[in-house]
């Protein structure tokens, strides 16, 4: 059996996975003991190079409706290149340079206000500033007067929106290569784990949905925070996360666990100072300069209904009849949503507090994530990104990610084709295949969620702590 090479201090997928073992057999096979460290290639820059690869194919995926500005009402769905961005630019004011949280009657008449949090939309008014910029600072007096629908019809404006949308991938770019580095810094031992969120279809294909890749950003580094032993940063990471998407909150509740077994009170004090303070900070510019604009993210999701993606869809649909269109009420929603999200929550905390071994932050927010988005009333196809950094570090196992992100794929084909149609039966009737698509996405998330749980349970199934031990026993054997 092939031993340690020499030089390396980390664990090697080649003798750790066995998916990474068998396709290895095709360049030689496991890593032997005779290998020695490349000067050059370490580990983290392979993994920066493979995101580099795999950011530039998600780009490559885009550019059919990058060629007609996503101007092409059909080509969006039919080559799956959907994106937010460019609607979003128009819609939302940013060709007229726009501050988000503007309470100006005529800004608030011709736009509907941006209705994502704070940072994401700090992000998007930024580069639409330094898109103007790159479009040599055109005068905007002219737009003020038009109706919006002719501005967003103008040649100078349609280049604009592929101005903004290339500054943005760019800006994902430099993210997503943030996060591999994040990642593989966890746990300085196992950097390999990082290639599942480097290699990630879901990453090559959602990575420019929408501005989700802020929120992964600033969860990674709460994650590498944590395992660094620094509360404060990871607080502060936490609550500018929650000021981009709401769910990074939700890492809290695995730290309560980490720290209430460890008795460390003090510890996730220092934390929830520092995600409480980042949050109020981040949120503060909105607030002053709009408070009833920036009341509207939480408005939103409160009123909105069953939405694409979610259980609830599927439900109200189902119910339908050609008579009789079935709503299933909101307020039912949330209120059946946040019950749920409350027993599941319970159910990731006992789990936590009585297995054998302390559970590792990814593993508890994997866990805690996968609940809420299983019964949210919406989950968009950029959603798995949410997933993507917890799922790699808290059950780094080839087999069960590409299980679970065959799902995902699924599910990614499946919405563009029923939104444009090409689901629909024949013989008229319901998309029952978009149906199955969700379905089968959401088992195989459970599929991964169950693996997770059972590594709590059973530590001894965990990846990581079984690789620790084995290095353990090795470095045993080496001093006896």
């Amino acid at each position: 059996m092939a031993g340690p090479a020499r030089g390396r201090d980390w664990v090697d997928p080649t003798a750790d996975d066995p998916v990474v073992t068998a396709l290895s057999d095709g360049i030689g096979g496991p890593i032997g003991s005779r290998a020695s460290r490349h000067p050059w290639w370490t580990p983290v820059r392979v993994l920066l190079a493979l995101t580099v690869v795999c950011v530039a194919l998600g780009m490559v995926q885009k550019g059919n409706c990058y060629d007609d500005t996503w101007q092409n009402g059909q080509a969006r769905y039919s080559h799956m290149c959907y994106s937010d961005l460019p609607y979003l630019y128009t819609g939302r004011g940013f060709a007229e340079l726009n501050w988000p949280y503007s309470d100006d009657a005529q800004v608030r008449e011709r736009f509907e206000v941006m209705e994502y949090p704070v940072g994401i939309a700090y992000w998007a008014w930024g580069t639409a500033w330094l898109t103007h910029w790159l479009n040599g600072s055109p005068d905007l007096e002219s737009r003020y007067q038009a109706p919006t629908e002719d501005v967003a019809a103008r040649p100078e404006v349609l280049r604009e929106i592929r101005i903004f949308v290339i500054v943005n991938a760019l800006g994902f770019a430099v993210l997503a290569l943030l996060c591999t580095w994040l990642l593989a810094g966890v746990n300085p031992r196992r950097p390999w784990d990082a290639a599942a969120f480097a290699l990630s279809p879901a990453l090559l294909l959602t990575g420019l949905i929408n501005w989700d890749l802020l929120a992964v950003a600033l969860v990674s580094g709460a994650l590498w925070a944590w395992a660094r032993g620094r509360p404060l940063l990871t607080g502060v990471l936490i609550g500018l996360g929650t000021a981009t998407k709401l769910y990074p909150l939700f890492l809290l509740g695995g730290l309560l666990v980490i720290c209430w077994r460890q008795r460390r009170y003090r510890t996730f004090g220092v934390a929830v100072a520092g995600a409480a303070g980042a949050w109020v900070a981040a949120n503060l510019p909105a607030l002053l300069t709009g408070p009833s604009q920036w009341k509207v993210f939480w408005s939103f999701n409160s009123d909105r209904g069953a939405d694409l993606g979610s259980i609830w869809l599927v439900v109200q649909q189902a119910l339908d009849t050609p008579s009789q269109p079935h709503t299933v009420d909101p307020h039912a929603i949330n209120v059946v949503s946040w019950l749920f999200f409350a027993g599941w929550c319970l159910v990731v905390a006992a789990l936590g507090l009585r297995s054998p071994a302390t559970p590792r932050l990814a593993q508890l927010g994997f866990l805690i994530v996968a609940g809420f988005l299983i019964i949210n009333k919406v989950y968009s196809p950029q959603y798995v990104l949410w997933l993507l950094p917890l799922a790699v570090l808290a059950r780094p196992r080839w087999r069960d990610l590409l299980i679970w992100q065959a799902g995902e794929v699924l599910y990614f084909a499946a919405v563009w084709w029923y939104l444009g149609g090409y689901l629909a039966p024949a013989a008229g009737g319901d998309a029952g295949f978009y149906w199955a698509a969700t379905l089968l996405r959401m088992a195989a998330e459970l599929y991964l969620v169950v693996m997770v749980a059972r590594d709590l349970w059973d530590p001894r199934r965990d990846p990581v702590r079984a690789s620790a031990q084995l290095t353990t026993t090795r470095s045993n054997a080496v001093a006896v």
